[in-house]
């Protein structure tokens, strides 16, 4: 497999506004404000090229300044962009950031609703040739679906971040995903979707290893399920573990100590960063990847901003290695 990551997924301008507490309904505060770009899946790609793997990302884009924007930092970070013309708007979000780091955010999809199936279809030869798929669910899900498909018959390895938790991801694309990476939430909301079992997502890392295995094979039988616990690392469950090199079939990872500034973007900062180490060392025990990940999204936190806050690997080995 080549070190190459491909990345189908959204892009928008994030609003961002720092403020002392998340606001209430009704509530009207006054922050600090400030502007750059995000979106999960170009926030992904951003991390997985910024981690070392040569990186495409598969878009939408309005004929805008949030276009234009994506289109200049694909070239400063080197990512291959392959992007959907679109009559919409670019992607937003806004986002709320409290003094503690947690977030609220709202999405308004533009441009990332317009990504086809038939647009993916014809980036066969970009998927065809990469180490791993990843992909998110900012877009729509036929058009994933179209991207997994292709990796799936040429034996690239798949990835699906379940996100936002309001997402529907159906049953034919959970079986076309070798690994799925919730957090609480989107594990939840998944189990509650295909499984018919209601969590509460606040207990998921009270849970007992044992438990929460029993969850992730209901939810992926045949695939690898690693859910995001934030502070608390992550949990990693497999159907197979010595079909990716693991002693265990299932164990948990700490999380990095840091000092957290701002949590934006710090999931995707573990996917970008997961991809891209598979794709780069195949051959390594799974294990090893979701420490690089662990690190790298860590890292991120302590910067500003979803994708301007992601690290390159020179950054994480010398902080951690």
């Amino acid at each position: 497999m080549k070190a190459r990551v491909v990345v189908v997924g959204s892009f928008n301008v994030d609003h961002v506004w720092t403020v002392a507490s998340l606001p209430r309904p009704g509530e009207t505060l006054s922050g600090h404000y400030h502007t750059g770009p995000g979106g999960k899946g170009f926030n992904q790609a951003t991390a997985a090229a910024r981690a070392g793997a040569r990186t495409t990302f598969v878009c939408a884009l309005g004929d805008d300044l949030g276009g234009q924007l994506a289109r200049a930092l694909a070239v400063a970070d080197d990512i291959a962009l392959h992007d959907l013309a679109s009559a919409a708007p670019t992607g937003t979000a806004g986002i709320y950031v409290d003094h503690d780091g947690r977030n609220s955010i709202v999405i308004g999809p533009g441009a990332n609703a317009e990504l086809s199936a038939e647009f993916v279809l014809a980036q066969r030869n970009e998927i065809e040739g990469a180490g791993v798929v990843l992909a998110q669910l900012e877009s729509p899900s036929d058009a994933v679906q179209a991207a997994f498909s292709i990796a799936r018959e040429a034996g690239v390895r798949t990835v699906l971040n379940p996100a936002p938790a309001d997402a529907l991801a159906s049953a034919a694309l959970l079986a076309l995903a070798d690994v799925i990476t919730p957090n609480e939430t989107e594990f939840c909301a998944q189990l509650q979707q295909h499984v018919g079992e209601r969590v509460d997502a606040a207990t998921v890392a009270m849970q007992s290893d044992d438990a929460l295995h029993a969850l992730c094979r209901r939810l992926l039988p045949h695939g690898t399920v690693v859910v995001t616990l934030g502070a608390a690392g992550c949990f990693v469950s497999h159907a197979d573990a010595n079909l990716h090199r693991d002693a265990r079939a299932h164990y948990r990872v700490a999380a990095a100590q840091v000092q957290p500034q701002d949590t934006t973007g710090a999931g995707d900062a573990f996917n970008g960063a997961f991809a891209a180490s598979w794709a780069r060392h195949p051959d390594a025990a799974f294990a090893e990847h979701l420490h690089y990940a662990s690190r790298y999204a860590g890292l991120s936190t302590e910067r500003a901003g979803a994708a301007a806050s992601m690290p390159h690997d020179a950054e994480v080995r010398a902080r951690f290695d």
